[in-house]
Order: structure tokens, then sequence, then C-alpha cells
């Protein structure tokens, strides 16, 4: 079997890491336009930041349809099509001509993105055991972190295309960091296979071997739970994806706010030019490549990934208070101090929440979670943006970052290492009566 997850993380797992960077790139790429969206259409701090966060509530409304839509269209055309999406829509922001027509076309980058979280974790669900997902997840996301780290030197010298073909600069980076999204999202319509079934890059006896593991790991999954299926509304009810849906909510408050609003407070640093801007910018992210990789390899090795996930959830905390109180060199150190622990959360978290609720919910309960938490990307671009309109300065908002950060560590609590309570699922308690399924007569209705 090794052979065979060895050949998806080589095949596959890069994929999905580049459409990531594409997705990252083309949702937070507005925080190098700023500056030129409001000296050329007048779109102030708090416009900005409603325009920002637009984007995470329609990404919350059409999350769970995307899913519902992934499992009858299959993840190599519904990944296609959500990569082609958004690719088109970010590419037709060169466009925008003031806030209506911004915040029109951020909510529809939404609608176009909705889905893809959910379905590249369904994937690595279908095709690897729990024990290789952890660094599976990592790999991918990585693509996000190279998005952060690119995004400022990629987006500098498009920037610096003022007036080329009659554009201005921000069009030609909106245009051009679409269109790289168009092509990837063509090139994995050819290059993913729905099942391991379908690989013809595996062999028989690859395929036999992790089709067996999965069905035994499902298996042992679901007998934690009994024999019925769970109805899919009761992952909604249950106390433990309630506090797992909080916690990954301040994450994304953490990831978002520093995403939309690092560039400015960069830029606050003095009168520094647009790749100097990119470049220091991209000082955190790089730094979270590092820490994210180890949590992924050392939750993947020991199941002790509660503890991983109170320790980064700390740093991230405590990194952004102290963002909030040092002087702005000290702050880009503390940021990123920050950003190995916010950014750091994702590939310990979602094998928690894979192991926690019975196989056959896993997908809508990954959306769910997802959905609901990236609201916290509407929450904290706008909530940054207005602190900055009002006060001129996002110390405010730092403190309110780390605030939550040390709640979402305290609310750890509720989860639980699959070693320490005897519980299959990694990373919480006995399953309550919410997840368990309903009895027999209401399971089959």
């Amino acid at each position: 079997m090794e052979q065979a997850t060895g050949k998806i993380m080589r095949r596959i797992v890069p994929l999905f890491a580049v459409m990531m960077l594409c997705n990252q790139l083309n949702r937070s790429n507005i925080g190098y336009a700023q500056h030129y969206l409001e000296a050329d259409l007048g779109i102030g701090a708090a416009a900005y930041g409603l325009g920002a966060g637009l984007f995470f509530i329609a990404y919350t409304i059409f999350e769970v349809p995307s899913n519902m839509l992934l499992e009858r269209f299959g993840p190599r055309i519904w990944l296609s099509r959500i990569c082609i999406s958004w690719g088109l829509i970010s590419a037709g922001m060169m466009f925008v001509q003031g806030p209506t027509s911004f915040y029109v076309l951020r909510f529809l980058l939404g609608v176009a993105e909705a889905g893809f979280v959910p379905a590249v974790l369904y994937f690595l669900t279908t095709w690897l055991p729990n024990a290789y997902r952890g660094r599976a997840n990592a790999r991918y996301a990585v693509g996000a972190l190279l998005a952060f780290s690119l995004s400022g030197p990629l987006s500098a010298p498009l920037l610096g295309m003022q007036g080329t073909a009659g554009l201005h600069g921000w069009q030609w980076m909106f245009l051009v960091e679409g269109a790289a999204s168009v092509c990837v999202g063509i090139f994995a319509f050819f290059w993913l296979n729905n099942t391991i079934a379908d690989a013809t890059w595996l062999t028989g006896r690859e395929k036999d071997a992790l089709t067996t593991a999965l069905q035994e790991e499902r298996r042992a999954v679901a007998a934690s739970y009994g024999q019925e299926r769970p109805r899919w509304y009761m992952t909604m009810r249950d106390p433990r994806i309630i506090v797992l849906t909080a916690i990954y909510f301040t994450v994304q408050m953490s990831i978002y706010a520093n995403t939309f609003w690092l560039p400015s407070i960069v830029r606050g640093m003095g009168n520094l030019s647009d790749l100097s801007v990119g470049l220091l910018s991209s000082i955190p992210w790089v730094c979270a490549i590092g820490s994210m990789f180890l949590l992924a390899r050392i939750g993947d090795r020991t199941g002790r990934r509660r503890m991983l996930l109170v320790g980064a959830l700390l740093a991230a905390a405590f990194g952004s208070l102290g963002a909030a109180y040092t002087a702005p060199v000290l702050a880009l150190v503390c940021l990123s101090v920050a950003a190995m622990g916010f950014k750091s959360i994702s590939p310990i978290f979602w094998p928690i929440v894979q192991r926690s609720v019975h196989p056959v919910a896993v997908g809508f309960t990954v959306a769910i979670i997802n959905s609901i938490a990236n609201l916290g990307g509407f929450v904290a671009p706008y909530g940054f943006g207005l602190v900055q309109e009002r006060t001129g300065s996002t110390q405010l908002g730092l403190v309110g970052l780390a605030i939550l950060s040390l709640i979402a560590a305290f609310l750890c609590i509720w989860v639980r290492d699959s070693r320490t309570s005897g519980d299959p699922a990694d990373g919480v308690a006995e399953p309550g009566p919410s997840t368990r399924p309903d009895s027999p007569s209401e399971s089959r209705s």
C-alpha cells in the first residue's frame, strides 16, 4: 500500500496544491489592489472590507449544495468546473466600476468557489487511509501558503503594467491570475479520476490494497456508532461538531484578517514600493510552511492531534497580541509567529473531523463546518475595515483575534485524542446521542 499512497501523493496531491494556490490567489489578490481600488474607483476601507467579506456569505450559502452536486457529477467534473468558473469570475474583476460591481463580483466569486475544500477533502477521504491524510492535507494546503507567499511578488509586476493596452495595473493582475486558474481547471479535467478503480496509473494489487484498507477503516469507525445510517441533520445538533465548528471559525478569522489586511499593515511601515510590500507580506506565510508540515507529520505519527491544535492556537493568540503592541518590524515577526499557528491547523484539524462522525456523514459534516467557519472570512475583514476607518489602526482588530484564539484553545478541552479516550474517532469523546444513528424505524424513513 505504501507504493499506492506514494503515487497518490506524487500525482494527485500536487495538482490539488496548485489548485489551492490559484484558489487563494484569486480570492485574496484584492489585498494588493486595495490601494488602487480606492484611488481609481473610490472604494474606501469599509466598502473594501464589506466586499472582501461578501465572498464568504456566498461561500457559506452555496457550500452544501455544491457538495451535493459533487456526489452527482463526481470529483473530476466538479473540481474542474469550480476551478474554471472562479478563474473566469476573478478575471471579470477587471471590469469593476465602483462599490456595487465590486460587491456583486465578490459575491459571485464565493458562489463559484463554494465546495472546493470539501471536495478535495472528500476526495482524499475516499483515496487515502486516515493515517496518511494529515500529510496529504499539508501538502495540498501548502498551495495556500505559496499563494500568500507569492501573491506579492507575482502581483507587483502586474500592478506595474499601469497603462499597458489602456488598462490599469490592477486590471492586468485580475485578468492574468484569473486566466491561470482557467488553464489549471482544464488540465484537472484530463488528469483526475473519480475513483480508485478508474486510476489506470495504479496496478491491480495497489488498487486492492487501498480499497481493502479504506473498507476496514470505515467498518471500524462505523462499528462505534452502530450499523444503522445516521440522519444527516443530526450532525448539526452534535455538540462536538458545534465545538469543532467554533474552533475552525476562529481559525478562519485569523487567516482572512491577515490575508486581506497584511499588505495594508506592511504598507504602514513606511514609504515602500509595491514589490517591497509584497515581499515583506510573504514572510509570515513562508514561515508557516515548515510548521504546517511538521505538525501534520507529528499528528499522523502519534495521533496526538489535540495537543498540537492547542499549541497552534496559543501561538496564533500570542503572535496576534504581540503584533498589536509592538513596533512595525517586531509586529511583522509576531505576525509570522501567529501565521505559524493558525495556518498549521488545517492538516491536524480535518483528520479529527473525518474520524469524529459516521463515515456516511463525513462529506456533509466537512461541508457544514467549512461553510459556517468561512463566515469568519466575512466577519474579520469587514470588522478590520470598520476598525481601520474609525481608529486609523488595526490594533483593536489584532487584539480581538488574540482573544478569540485563546477561547478556541480553551474549547479544545472538549476535543479528545483517540489514544486517551479509547474512541476510534480521532479527536473526540465517546459518541453522543446526537451522532448515533436514529432508531431503525427513523433511519429508514
